[in-house]
Parts: C-alpha cells; sequence; structure tokens
C-alpha cells in the first residue's frame, strides 16, 4: 500500500468508528441496543444513503477493489472472529448442568421446533424466502434452520441483567438454554459450511471436514479446556496483569481461529470454541473477563457491524413479502418451541411464554451466519436485509415483551434523574437548611419550579423526620404536585454535613430527592439505589473524589453494571 492507499484506509476506518460510536451511544439512550446504531451507521456511510448522495466520495472513503479494499476486508474479518471469541467467553458450561431437567426441555424444544419450521419453509418456499442463485437447495434449508433456532446469548444475558431477572430461577434457565442452543447451532453452521466445499489448502474431502470438525470441537470442549484452565494460573503468576491472560486469550483464538479456517470452515467457529474453552475456566478472573469484553465490543464490535451496510443497499434490496415471512417464522418457531420446553417442564403459562419472547432475541449472532452465507452464496441480499431486520426486531421486542408478561416494573436509577446543572461539588453550604436551599434553587431554576414552595416542603419533611441515612449520605426528599417526573439534585460536602443521622456521622453526600404527588414507587427505588451504592466505602472513596458529574455518572453506570449482573 502507498502512502495515499494507507491515508484512505485510515480516515475510512475512523469515520466508520466514530460513527458507530455515535450512534450506538445514541441507540442506548433510547434504551435500544447499541449494535442497531452501529448497523445504522454502515446504512448512512454506505450506498444506501452516502453513496446516494455523493457516490464518488463514497467510493473514495470505502472502495470496493485495490489494497485499500483488501486491508479493510481483513480488519472486518479479524473483528468478527474477536467478537465470537467474546460471545464464547460468555458460555457458561456449568450452568447448563446446574439447571438440568429443565434446560434440557427448554433447550432441545427451543432448538427442534424452529429448526424443523425453517427446515420445512425453506425446503418448499426457496425462492420466496431469497435462496441464493448458485446455492444448493439442501444446503440453504440447513442454514435458514439453523438461523431461526440460534439464540444471541450476549443480548439474553444483557437483557435479563437490565430487568434484574439474570440471577433468578427463570433467567438460569433462559441462559443455560440459550448456551446449549448456541453450542448446537454453531457445530451445526459449521458442519453446513464443511459442506459448501469451500476452497482450502488441505484437500480434504468434505467427510473428513466434518469429522475433523466434531473432533476439535470435542477436543476444545475437553482435553482443550482442561489445559487451558491449568495454564491461566502459572500465566497470571508470572506475566503482567493483565497483557499477559489478554494475550494468551487473543493467540489461543486466533491459532483456533485458523485451524478452522484451514480444515474448510470459518475461522469465526475457532474463535468461539476457544472462547467458550477460556471462559469456562474459574481462574479468569471477572476484571479480565470484562476488560477482553470492552477491549472487543467497543472497538472491534462497532467496526464489523458498521461494515455490513457498507456493500449492500438496504432500500434497494427490501422487500416487505420476504421480512414479514422471516419475522413470523423466527418469532413463531422460538416461542412456540421455547414455550412448550416451559410447560413440559412444569413452568407456569406465563412463565412459559416469557421464557419463549426470552430466548427469541437473535441480535448480532444472525448477523454474522447471514453475513457469512451471504458471501458464500447460499442466500441472496434480499435474504440478508431480511435476517438483519429479523435480529434487530426480536432483539428490540425481547426486553418489553417479559416486562408485559411477568408484570415487571423496570427499576428506576438515581443516574436517570440527575443532570450536570444539579450536580453541586462542592456545594457551597455548611448546615442543614443552607444545603437544601442551594439544592432547591438548582432544581428549580433549571426546570422552572416554584424555588420557595419545594425549599418549604422539603424543610418541613426535614424536621418531621431527619433524613440522614448514616454511612455519610443523607436524602432531603419531598413529594412535589406539579412535578411529572422524578428529579434529583446532589451536592458534595468534604467537611460534612449534619444531618442527624443514626451513626452521628456528617453527610458528605446529599441527594435532594423529588417526586410527583402520587408517584409512591420512585422515592423508595431511588433511594434503594442510593443505599445500595453508598454501601461500600470504595464507592464513598471514589465518589468523593470526582472531578465533575461526567465521573460521577461513569461511577454510577458502572456500578448499576455491577450489582446487575
Amino acid at each position: 500500500m502507498d502512502a495515499q492507499q494507507i491515508m484512505v484506509l485510515f480516515l475510512g476506518l475512523g469515520t466508520l468508528l466514530a460513527t458507530a460510536l455515535v450512534l450506538g451511544e445514541l441507540a442506548r439512550r433510547l434504551n435500544q441496543p447499541a449494535v442497531l446504531g452501529e448497523i445504522l451507521a454502515g446504512v448512512l456511510l454506505g450506498p444506501t444513503v452516502l453513496g446516494w448522495l455523493a457516490p464518488s466520495f463514497t467510493a473514495f472513503l470505502f472502495p470496493s477493489t485495490g489494497s485499500g479494499a483488501v486491508a479493510l476486508n481483513g480488519l472486518t474479518t479479524l473483528a468478527i472472529t474477536l467478537f465470537l471469541l467474546v460471545a464464547g467467553i460468555e458460555v457458561d458450561l456449568s450452568t447448563v448442568w446446574r439447571q438440568g431437567r429443565a434446560v434440557l426441555w427448554v433447550g432441545t424444544a427451543g432448538t427442534v421446533v424452529p429448526f424443523a419450521l425453517g427446515l420445512i419453509a425453506a425446503w418448499c418456499l426457496p425462492s420466496w424466502l431469497g435462496r441464493g442463485e448458485h446455492g444448493d437447495g439442501r444446503i440453504f434449508a440447513l442454514f435458514f434452520a439453523t438461523a431461526l433456532s440460534i439464540s444471541a446469548l450476549p443480548v439474553i444475558a444483557r437483557t435479563l441483567m437490565d430487568l434484574s431477572l439474570y440471577r433468578s430461577d427463570l433467567g438460569m434457565v433462559i441462559v443455560a438454554a440459550a448456551v446449549l442452543n448456541d453450542l448446537v447451532g454453531w457445530v451445526v453452521f459449521a458442519v453446513i459450511l464443511s459442506l459448501l466445499g469451500t476452497p482450502t489448502g488441505h484437500g480434504l474431502g468434505v467427510g473428513y471436514t466434518i469429522a475433523l470438525t466434531l473432533g476439535f470441537t470435542a477436543l476444545m470442549l475437553t482435553a482443550g479446556r482442561a489445559l487451558i484452565h491449568r495454564s491461566l494460573p502459572w500465566i497470571q503468576a508470572h506475566t503482567s496483569w493483565p497483557g499477559g491472560v489478554l494475550g494468551f486469550a487473543l493467540a489461543i483464538a486466533l491459532f483456533s481461529a485458523a485451524f478452522t479456517e484451514w480444515i474448510g470452515v470459518h475461522a469465526v467457529f475457532g474463535a468461539f470454541l476457544a472462547g467458550v474453552a477460556i471462559g469456562d475456566s474459574p481462574h479468569l478472573r471477572e476484571h479480565t473477563r470484562t476488560i477482553i469484553s470492552d477491549f472487543v465490543s467497543f472497538i472491534f464490535a462497532p467496526l464489523f457491524f458498521a461494515s455490513i451496510g457498507l456493500n449492500i443497499n438496504f432500500v434497494a434490496r427490501f422487500d416487505v413479502v420476504l421480512v414479514l415471512l422471516v419475522l413470523v417464522l423466527a418469532c413463531v418457531g422460538k416461542i412456540a418451541g421455547c414455550g412448550l420446553g416451559g410447560w413440559l417442564c412444569g413452568m407456569s403459562s406465563r412463565e412459559s411464554w416469557a421464557l419463549g419472547f426470552g430466548m427469541n432475541a437473535r441480535g448480532a449472532m444472525q448477523l454474522v451466519l447471514g453475513l457469512l452465507a451471504r458471501q458464500y452464496g447460499v442466500i441472496d441480499e434480499r435474504m440478508f436485509v431480511a435476517l438483519v431486520v429479523m435480529a434487530l426486531v426480536t432483539t428490540m421486542m425481547t426486553g418489553p415483551a417479559m416486562q408485559r408478561l411477568l408484570k415487571l416494573k423496570k427499576p428506576r436509577r438515581l443516574a436517570g434523574f440527575m443532570h450536570a446543572r444539579m450536580f453541586l461539588n462542592p456545594i457551597p453550604a455548611r448546615g442543614r437548611e443552607e444545603a437544601i436551599r442551594v439544592l432547591t434553587q438548582a432544581a428549580s431554576s433549571l426546570y422552572g419550579l416554584a424555588q420557595d414552595q419545594i425549599e418549604q416542603a422539603v424543610l418541613d419533611r426535614e424536621r418531621t423526620m431527619p433524613t440522614g441515612m448514616g454511612s455519610g449520605v443523607a436524602v432531603p426528599h419531598a413529594r412535589i404536585e406539579q412535578l411529572a417526573a422524578p428529579l434529583v439534585a446532589a451536592g458534595i460536602s468534604r467537611d460534612g454535613i449534619d444531618f442527624n443521622a443514626p451513626d452521628g456521622e456528617p453527610a458528605q453526600f446529599i441527594f435532594l430527592i423529588l417526586t410527583p404527588q402520587h408517584d409512591d414507587g420512585a422515592q423508595l427505588e431511588i433511594l434503594a439505589d442510593i443505599a445500595g451504592m453508598f454501601r461500600d466505602v470504595h464507592m464513598r472513596d471514589k465518589v468523593l473524589n470526582v472531578k465533575g458529574y461526567t465521573e460521577l455518572l461513569a461511577l454510577m453506570k458502572a456500578n448499576t453494571r455491577q450489582t446487575s449482573s
């Protein structure tokens, strides 16, 4: 590559990554999965939008031929391989065994029913379902059946954490069944890839490739898993942390990816098996697991998902009938199959339906399968677009459907009701009433409320019963008639302010909580979140030393993730 090509490559990568991260964060703010924004970034920068408005600029930024195109393709292949490493690390094999009979019923029914439905539909309606022009009918049917039967374990786990169901009995059954689905689905898909007869350098027949695939799977989940488990303590003891373990994990993933690519199966399958073997070891520290996940999820995964939209015109290839057909088949097969499994193992009808919707999330895993199938000519671009839409819609509907079925109410968190202009560090007050006055002024000026009335309501409540919680925290609060939603103002006092706490300690963290008059639960939920956050002395020290609102918000969100998981 010459200097011009290197410049264009870096410019394109930077544009793609920045756009994906911005839109991914926007999706999170709207309570949607980040992958939705990341795919949208590729749609905007690809032929669907930018390619239509400025085709010459798109061709310059993302060339389709030459060294730059090869380099970009290599980076996205590495990205998808590392993403499957992270997906494998999140698989907990021991969870499958612990759940026993329930997982067997749910996992089996949740795989067999959608697989059978997809197989029949693809065999009977291949042209309707977008079989590739040169695709074999049997391979297409197997692919479509596999795509309908696999769940998206990372998405499911995140949804259960958000709903505070991850550690519940229902949550563990869903996670364990999703693990079983993923393992079976990826083994089947690996066999499909070997049946395609993709060009490789080993010259072995299809039978040898299938045998090597199954043998490598068994080896990695038994002897390979045990060897990695024994190696991790030595690596942690003799290498710098976390670089030693991180390098070891990536090296194992790349070696496994190279082997599966060599035998005629895509590299992603090897990386997935490596992730399962590495992640199942209790010697892998949780913090190291998080570092690997963050390293991939915030750099490589956005690049991969954004790159999906660079080569396809989603408007031109959008087939309404095909999209609806794929979506209906996917939802009916997975929800009915998993719901049936839940009912057979003794769950109530409400829990069985919730389990079905919980397993219905497809997310990123279907995008990986769909992209590989399109590359090998198994499906056409219409079918690929339909799979992308199906993956996104099923992911978006999982959380709300489970909330409605189980009659859950998502807990309201402190971070959701604060604002940078209502965080005072340090708070300019020395006494209790002065602190309340300053905080009510901050809240009323931002939201146009009557400051005198709010201050009087808070003071009246304070005089009735002091709001010092102990551990350096005070929570003056009141219910306000004109409020439509809760709001929280906060201040930090290094010297502390006396709020008559039970432990006699002055309050260094003062949270003014204002809630609507008839919202009974908001105040209790926010108070519970504050109490849980400041129970840890290390958390209190971190909050006391924040420099601004952004650091405080980051700490609160990190605490929420830890307590949810």
